[in-house]
Protein backbone atom coordinates (compact mmCIF):
# COMPACT_ATOMS: atom_id res chain seq x y z
CA UNK A 1 0.00 0.00 0.00
CA UNK A 2 3.01 2.26 -0.10
CA UNK A 3 2.07 3.19 -3.28
CA UNK A 4 -1.15 4.21 -3.05
CA UNK A 5 -1.38 7.95 -2.70
CA UNK A 6 -4.79 7.98 -0.84
CA UNK A 7 -4.91 9.60 2.01
CA UNK A 8 -5.22 8.20 5.50
CA UNK A 9 -6.23 10.01 8.80
CA UNK A 10 -5.96 7.25 11.52
CA UNK A 11 -7.45 7.97 15.14
CA UNK A 12 -6.45 5.68 17.32
CA UNK A 13 -7.48 5.10 21.38
CA UNK A 14 -8.62 3.51 23.81
CA UNK A 15 -12.55 2.47 24.47
CA UNK A 16 -15.01 5.44 24.64
CA UNK A 17 -11.71 7.71 24.25
CA UNK A 18 -14.26 9.20 21.51
CA UNK A 19 -12.43 8.11 18.58
CA UNK A 20 -15.54 6.58 16.90
CA UNK A 21 -17.37 10.03 16.97
CA UNK A 22 -14.49 12.19 16.04
CA UNK A 23 -13.42 10.07 13.01
CA UNK A 24 -17.55 10.06 11.82
CA UNK A 25 -17.27 13.76 12.09
CA UNK A 26 -13.78 14.30 10.49
CA UNK A 27 -15.11 11.85 7.48
CA UNK A 28 -18.50 13.12 6.78
CA UNK A 29 -16.72 16.92 6.91
CA UNK A 30 -14.08 15.85 4.08
CA UNK A 31 -16.14 13.33 2.06
CA UNK A 32 -13.43 10.34 2.79
CA UNK A 33 -14.49 6.64 3.59
CA UNK A 34 -14.47 5.62 7.45
CA UNK A 35 -13.53 2.55 8.60
CA UNK A 36 -14.54 1.48 12.14
CA UNK A 37 -11.81 -0.93 12.82
CA UNK A 38 -13.00 -2.13 16.08
CA UNK A 39 -16.54 -3.39 14.67
CA UNK A 40 -14.81 -5.80 12.62
CA UNK A 41 -13.58 -7.49 15.74
CA UNK A 42 -17.35 -7.08 17.07
CA UNK A 43 -18.62 -8.58 14.68
CA UNK A 44 -16.16 -11.84 14.88
CA UNK A 45 -17.09 -11.95 18.30
CA UNK A 46 -21.08 -11.99 17.40
CA UNK A 47 -20.73 -14.39 14.78
CA UNK A 48 -18.74 -16.80 17.18
CA UNK A 49 -21.32 -16.57 19.86
CA UNK A 50 -23.55 -17.14 17.38
CA UNK A 51 -22.27 -20.11 16.03
CA UNK A 52 -21.61 -21.35 20.26
CA UNK A 53 -18.09 -20.92 19.05
CA UNK A 54 -14.72 -21.15 22.15
CA UNK A 55 -13.03 -17.57 22.17
CA UNK A 56 -9.99 -19.51 22.72
CA UNK A 57 -9.86 -21.31 19.33
CA UNK A 58 -7.83 -19.43 17.46
CA UNK A 59 -7.78 -21.33 13.95
CA UNK A 60 -11.66 -21.08 13.83
CA UNK A 61 -11.87 -17.51 14.71
CA UNK A 62 -9.51 -16.66 12.17
CA UNK A 63 -11.44 -18.77 9.51
CA UNK A 64 -14.77 -17.01 10.90
CA UNK A 65 -12.93 -13.41 10.37
CA UNK A 66 -11.60 -14.43 7.07
CA UNK A 67 -14.93 -14.75 5.28
CA UNK A 68 -16.94 -12.47 7.56
CA UNK A 69 -20.12 -11.45 5.54
CA UNK A 70 -20.12 -8.12 6.50
CA UNK A 71 -21.40 -4.85 5.11
CA UNK A 72 -21.68 -1.05 6.30
CA UNK A 73 -24.01 1.71 5.13
CA UNK A 74 -24.01 5.01 7.27
CA UNK A 75 -23.91 4.39 10.52
CA UNK A 76 -25.68 1.05 10.07
CA UNK A 77 -23.79 -2.52 10.38
CA UNK A 78 -24.46 -5.56 8.46
CA UNK A 79 -23.75 -9.53 9.55
CA UNK A 80 -25.39 -11.22 6.37
CA UNK A 81 -28.54 -9.62 6.07
CA UNK A 82 -29.12 -8.73 10.07
CA UNK A 83 -28.76 -4.95 11.43
CA UNK A 84 -26.34 -5.62 13.95
CA UNK A 85 -25.50 -2.24 14.70
CA UNK A 86 -26.80 -1.85 18.36
CA UNK A 87 -25.83 -5.53 19.12
CA UNK A 88 -22.25 -5.31 18.44
CA UNK A 89 -22.29 -2.82 20.83
CA UNK A 90 -23.43 -4.58 23.95
CA UNK A 91 -20.39 -4.83 26.77
CA UNK A 92 -20.96 -8.50 26.31
CA UNK A 93 -19.70 -8.82 22.59
CA UNK A 94 -16.88 -5.43 23.57
CA UNK A 95 -15.07 -7.83 25.94
CA UNK A 96 -15.58 -10.69 23.75
CA UNK A 97 -13.59 -8.50 20.80
CA UNK A 98 -11.15 -7.16 23.16
CA UNK A 99 -10.10 -11.05 23.95
CA UNK A 100 -10.07 -12.49 20.38
CA UNK A 101 -8.29 -9.31 19.24
CA UNK A 102 -4.72 -10.67 20.77
CA UNK A 103 -4.90 -13.39 19.01
CA UNK A 104 -2.65 -12.99 15.83
CA UNK A 105 -4.28 -15.59 13.41
CA UNK A 106 -7.20 -13.34 14.08
CA UNK A 107 -5.69 -9.74 13.13
CA UNK A 108 -4.25 -11.38 9.99
CA UNK A 109 -6.93 -12.38 8.81
CA UNK A 110 -8.71 -8.96 9.47
CA UNK A 111 -5.76 -7.26 7.92
CA UNK A 112 -6.23 -7.20 4.45
CA UNK A 113 -9.88 -6.61 4.70
CA UNK A 114 -8.99 -3.19 6.80
CA UNK A 115 -6.44 -2.35 3.95
CA UNK A 116 -8.75 -2.56 1.36
CA UNK A 117 -11.20 0.48 2.97
CA UNK A 118 -8.64 2.80 1.42
CA UNK A 119 -10.34 4.20 -1.12
CA UNK A 120 -10.51 7.83 -3.31
CA UNK A 121 -11.00 10.51 -2.01
CA UNK A 122 -9.33 9.14 0.65
CA UNK A 123 -9.71 7.35 4.62
CA UNK A 124 -10.85 7.99 8.38
CA UNK A 125 -9.80 4.83 10.13
CA UNK A 126 -10.07 4.39 13.87
CA UNK A 127 -9.30 1.80 15.66
CA UNK A 128 -6.32 0.37 18.23
CA UNK A 129 -3.40 0.07 15.77
CA UNK A 130 -4.29 2.13 12.79
CA UNK A 131 -1.51 4.33 12.84
CA UNK A 132 1.34 2.02 14.26
CA UNK A 133 0.09 -1.62 12.28
CA UNK A 134 -2.28 -1.25 9.11
CA UNK A 135 -1.68 2.40 8.06
CA UNK A 136 1.90 3.03 8.98
CA UNK A 137 1.94 5.44 6.90
CA UNK A 138 -1.02 7.71 7.05
CA UNK A 139 -0.28 10.88 6.37
CA UNK A 140 -1.98 11.73 9.94
CA UNK A 141 -1.86 9.74 12.66
CA UNK A 142 -3.81 10.72 15.97
CA UNK A 143 -3.74 9.07 19.21
CA UNK A 144 -7.11 10.22 21.28
CA UNK A 145 -7.41 9.21 25.19
CA UNK A 146 -9.25 10.66 27.76
CA UNK A 147 -9.07 9.89 31.81
CA UNK A 148 -11.09 6.60 33.06
CA UNK A 149 -13.62 8.36 34.59
CA UNK A 150 -14.50 10.65 31.31
CA UNK A 151 -14.65 7.87 29.35
CA UNK A 152 -16.78 5.58 31.98
CA UNK A 153 -19.19 8.35 31.60
CA UNK A 154 -19.71 8.37 28.49
CA UNK A 155 -19.89 4.94 27.60
CA UNK A 156 -22.94 4.63 30.42
CA UNK A 157 -24.23 7.41 28.13
CA UNK A 158 -24.03 5.81 25.03
CA UNK A 159 -25.40 2.52 26.49
CA UNK A 160 -28.06 3.86 28.47
CA UNK A 161 -29.07 5.90 24.88
CA UNK A 162 -28.69 2.58 22.77
CA UNK A 163 -31.41 1.04 25.73
CA UNK A 164 -28.82 -1.22 27.22
CA UNK A 165 -28.59 -0.75 31.48
CA UNK A 166 -25.22 0.53 32.70
CA UNK A 167 -23.24 0.44 36.36
CA UNK A 168 -20.64 3.36 36.55
CA UNK A 169 -18.45 1.64 38.73
CA UNK A 170 -18.86 -1.74 36.38
CA UNK A 171 -18.21 0.25 33.46
CA UNK A 172 -15.12 2.07 35.01
CA UNK A 173 -13.42 -1.33 36.22
CA UNK A 174 -14.29 -3.12 32.74
CA UNK A 175 -12.58 -0.40 30.81
CA UNK A 176 -9.40 -0.67 33.08
CA UNK A 177 -9.12 -4.65 32.66
CA UNK A 178 -9.65 -3.33 28.98
CA UNK A 179 -6.96 -0.80 28.43
CA UNK A 180 -4.18 -2.85 30.30
CA UNK A 181 -5.48 -6.35 27.99
CA UNK A 182 -4.93 -3.94 25.19
CA UNK A 183 -1.91 -2.57 26.15
CA UNK A 184 -0.42 -5.75 27.17
CA UNK A 185 -1.03 -7.90 24.03
CA UNK A 186 2.09 -9.18 22.67
CA UNK A 187 0.65 -7.92 18.91
CA UNK A 188 -0.49 -4.97 18.10
CA UNK A 189 -0.62 -3.21 21.82
CA UNK A 190 -2.46 -0.01 21.86
CA UNK A 191 -0.34 2.78 22.18
CA UNK A 192 0.93 5.99 20.22
CA UNK A 193 2.26 5.98 16.89
CA UNK A 194 5.98 7.42 17.47
CA UNK A 195 4.75 10.45 15.25
CA UNK A 196 1.10 10.43 16.27
CA UNK A 197 -0.68 13.55 17.65
CA UNK A 198 -1.91 13.10 21.14
CA UNK A 199 -5.41 14.49 21.89
CA UNK A 200 -6.04 14.07 25.61
CA UNK A 201 -10.52 15.07 25.38
CA UNK A 202 -11.29 14.34 28.79
CA UNK A 203 -12.33 18.13 29.38
CA UNK A 204 -13.09 18.54 24.95
CA UNK A 205 -16.55 18.29 23.49
CA UNK A 206 -16.58 16.23 19.91
CA UNK A 207 -16.50 19.39 17.83
CA UNK A 208 -13.32 20.91 19.80
CA UNK A 209 -11.69 17.43 18.63
CA UNK A 210 -12.93 17.43 15.22
CA UNK A 211 -11.98 20.90 14.68
CA UNK A 212 -8.29 19.56 16.12
CA UNK A 213 -8.04 17.30 13.49
CA UNK A 214 -9.14 19.12 10.69
CA UNK A 215 -6.22 21.59 11.93
CA UNK A 216 -4.19 19.17 11.96
CA UNK A 217 -4.92 17.56 8.89
CA UNK A 218 -5.15 21.00 6.81
CA UNK A 219 -1.50 21.65 8.04
CA UNK A 220 -0.26 18.16 6.37
CA UNK A 221 -1.98 18.47 3.09
CA UNK A 222 -0.34 22.52 3.15
CA UNK A 223 3.11 20.78 3.74
CA UNK A 224 2.99 18.20 1.04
Amino acid sequence: MLNNPTPVIAIDGPTASGKGTVAQQVARVLGFHYLDSGALYRLTALSALKKHMSLADEHGLAKLAAELPCRFEGEHVFLAHEDVSLSIRAEEIGNAASRIASLPAVRQALYGLQLRFRDAPGLVADGRDMGTVVFPHAPLKVFLTASVDARAQRRHKQLIDKGFSANMEDLRNALSERDARDANRPIAPLKPAEDAHLLDTSEMTAEQAVEQVLGWFAAVRKAH
